[in-house]
């Protein structure tokens, strides 16, 4: 097997699954894409189709990023190189989804999977902060872009303890990932900034 082929384009197509798409179809018979910000991730899913559904998409977001990562374990029997690299292409392919014609989600939950197989306790920091800006703030995309923002710095401090000192990939994989959530939430930064950002709301159903 070659790995060097198998894995990032493995990783790609797991990341490009677009479920929160595909939850709403199959649920509502509507697309995401033309509801709220047209946003496929969880967020835009639970304020249009319900928390239930929202929930669903976080969770197999996450799960599709953490086993494009855990493949490449799997594989190469551990090494963090391609584990590294089936991260960086699963969250590519949330972003950008062939399936979509490349226009897909923010990345924040793949991301989360990604990083929970390389290092839980940077995800539990993460998820945390973020939980911590939703409460007092009540905004979601104030939350991904701050927890996106502090990941780098979690990973320098919470994976050494296990690990030792990230190496130079690991570092600017994750580096790479969080400027690629952050680039995707732009538009949200400028609402937020003109103050007409949505804020966590669900409705049922």
């Amino acid at each position: 097997m070659n790995v060097h082929v198998i894995i990032p384009v493995v990783a790609y197509l797991l990341g490009s699954i677009p479920f929160g798409y595909l939850i709403v179809m199959i649920s509502t018979l509507e697309d995401i894409r033309e509801s709220g910000s047209g946003n496929i991730g969880a967020a835009n899913v639970a304020r249009n189709a319900g928390a239930g559904a929202g929930i669903l998409t976080l969770v197999l977001d996450a799960a599709k990023g953490y086993a494009a990562v855990w493949l490449a374990a799997h594989w190469t029997g551990g090494n963090m190189r391609w584990m590294m690299i089936a991260a960086i292409l699963a969250v590519v392919g949330h972003v950008f989804p062939v399936w979509l014609g490349f226009s897909g989600g923010k990345g924040v939950a793949t991301a989360l999977g990604v990083f929970l197989a390389i290092s839980p306790e940077t995800v539990a920091a993460a998820a945390i902060l973020w939980l911590i800006v939703a409460f007092f703030w009540h905004y979601s995309s104030l939350a991904s872009i701050s927890a996106a923002a502090a990941l780098p710095i979690f990973m320098q401090v919470l994976y050494a303890p296990h690990h030792g000192a990230p190496p130079s990939f690991v570092t600017l994989g994750t580096v790479l990932i969080s400027l690629l959530v952050l680039v995707k939430h732009r538009a949200n930064i400028a609402r937020l900034i003109a103050g007409t950002e949505n804020r966590i709301k669900f409705r049922r159903g």
